[in-house]
């Protein structure tokens, strides 16, 4: 019979790389992680893994069991949903990951429909990158997320993990002075998010899109501290429809060729547990989530 929780090593290892990494993420060390996946390999009575010097990879077998494994994990979720939903109504934690443009205008209101509905429930909220929402969910930090991409830097995600969208909204090109096109803003300062963030990324593919490279001179992530940087003549900055509802004065909205799309993500199987239907429920349909470029030109 197979160990459940060294099948979810297994499944860490094949998404994080590294038994080092798998260890950081489970508190473990390095070596019981590895004793632990031996004794997988034992049970499953084949090697799953290559060992070269200090770098492990998987066998085709290891891929394999991996693949059928997180079927096997995405099967526990839904028993635990069943459990949880043949028991009491929602209740419980219910740990919550968003960035924050979205916690102040879109999520605030759900949480205060979850808590009245469902006072049983315990509402953690967590101020998290789009970005580190994946690994945060698969770790079991958090219930759900707020995940995204853009049309320039799509994403695939992990098959652990299942989600419904949230909001598809515009992307502009804050500044305050003349320009008609990206092209224009080759030569200005630009206020730029953290490296290996989303908006990062996706800003940098634009502008590469348009035939330069923006030069940055501020790294901000917070939109309303970006908005207030480009109001005082500090650079230009790529801004989403969700961060313009208070704009400061002076401040010019150029649309981009491109969209960012939100979604609501959570483990695979765990979409009927009662704590995560519940915030499903609170969400507007679907033809309220789109921001669209006639509602920005308001």
């Amino acid at each position: 019979m197979l160990d459940v929780r060294r099948l979810r090593l297994l499944c860490d290892l094949s998404r994080l790389g590294t038994i080092a990494a798998v260890a950081e993420t489970h508190t473990y060390t390095p070596s019981a992680v590895s004793q632990q996946l031996s004794a997988l390999e034992r049970e499953a009575g084949t090697a799953l893994l290559e060992r070269t010097g200090r770098r492990v990879t998987l066998t085709g077998a290891g891929r394999v069991l991996v693949t059928h494994a997180e079927t096997v994990l995405a099967a526990l979720e839904r028993t635990e949903a069943a459990l949880a939903a043949a028991s009491s109504g929602p209740s419980g934690e219910l740990r919550i990951g968003a960035f924050p443009s979205a916690i102040s205008t879109l999520l605030t209101p759900a949480l205060v429909t979850l808590g009245e509905r469902h006072p049983a429930l315990d509402l953690m909220v967590t101020e998290i990158d789009p970005a580190a929402v994946p690994a945060a969910l698969l770790d079991r930090r958090l219930d759900v997320g707020l995940i995204q991409d853009y049309d320039v830097v799509p994403q695939q995600w992990d098959p652990g993990l299942d989600s419904v969208p949230m909001l598809d909204e515009a992307v502009h090109l804050a500044g305050t002075g003349p320009g008609t096109d990206l092209s224009d803003h080759r030569d200005a300062n630009w206020i730029l998010a953290t490296p290996g963030t989303l908006c990062h990324t996706a800003t940098l593919q634009i502008c590469r899109a348009a035939g330069f490279a923006p030069r940055g001179r501020h790294r901000v992530d917070d939109f309303g501290t970006v908005l207030a940087l480009v109001a005082a003549g500090q650079g230009v900055a790529m801004v989403p429809q969700l961060a313009t509802g208070r704009l400061p004065a002076g401040v010019t909205l150029l649309p981009l060729p491109t969209r960012r799309r939100t979604r609501v993500a959570f483990r695979r199987g765990a979409a009927s547990h009662p704590a995560v239907a519940a915030f499903l429920s609170t969400l507007p349909a679907d033809r309220d989530r789109k921001l669209t470029r006639r509602r920005l030109a308001r």
